[in-house]
């Protein structure tokens, strides 16, 4: 009897595991309290939903969708209530190859001579799931997605570079006052992949710049 308990405790489990997988609501799903600026000079107050990978922002102006692409937008900025925080996002040149460049959406995450950006994207990653009869072996996969982000540094001069994540990338695009920056990094046991951390490393390095 035990056993038979046990293994309809562990079902329920993985099927209320698997729901939540599912459930998952992410702020691009969203549609959220903002200001668009396009280029034109035009603003919009409206319920805005974004869509990073597309480059493309929509407003619920009067129970009317518009679409807009990065192409035509300057700047807009939302209340996510998802995060209980504002967020500013800017439609930016970026070279995507040699000579040639596109307008791309980046949210702010740090403003200053250097500005940190990223861009999100949900990813979808397969979970394996185990029964009772197999605890090694997974019985079968869930699909799970979760947001990951790429980050990219904003010089004064309009240049955008794509940051990969790691150590020697970084120093090699915060370059000057290197001694210090990695003094402030392992003093404050910091790691060069966390979004709250690249916050802090890019605004120390920014006081590092700008004094």
């Amino acid at each position: 009897m035990k056993r038979y308990w046990y293994f309809f405790l562990l079902s329920f489990l993985l099927i209320a595991s698997a729901y939540q997988l599912r459930a998952q609501n992410f702020p691009s799903e969203s549609w959220h309290d903002g200001k668009l600026t396009l280029l034109s000079g035009d603003e919009i107050k409206a319920k805005l939903k974004y869509n990073i990978e597309g480059d493309l922002v929509q407003a619920n102006v009067n129970n009317t969708i518009q679409t807009y692409s990065a192409r035509k937008i300057l700047f807009f900025e939302i209340y996510d209530e998802l995060s209980e925080r504002y967020r500013q996002f800017y439609a930016l040149p970026f070279e995507i190859r040699s000579n040639y460049s596109v307008p791309m959406l980046f949210e702010v995450l740090y403003e200053n001579t250097v500005t940190l950006l990223c861009r999100e994207r949900i990813v979808q990653e397969s979970i394996p799931q185990y029964s009772y009869y197999s605890y090694y072996t997974p019985s079968r996969y869930a699909t799970r997605y979760r947001l990951d982000y790429d980050y990219y540094f904003l010089d004064k001069k309009g240049g955008i570079v794509s940051y990969s994540m790691k150590k020697d990338d970084l120093y090699k695009i915060l370059s000057k006052n290197t001694s210090a920056l990695e003094k402030y990094i392992k003093e404050n046991r910091l790691k060069y992949d966390r979004q709250r951390d690249l916050v802090r490393i890019t605004a120390y390095y920014n006081s590092l710049i700008n004094t």
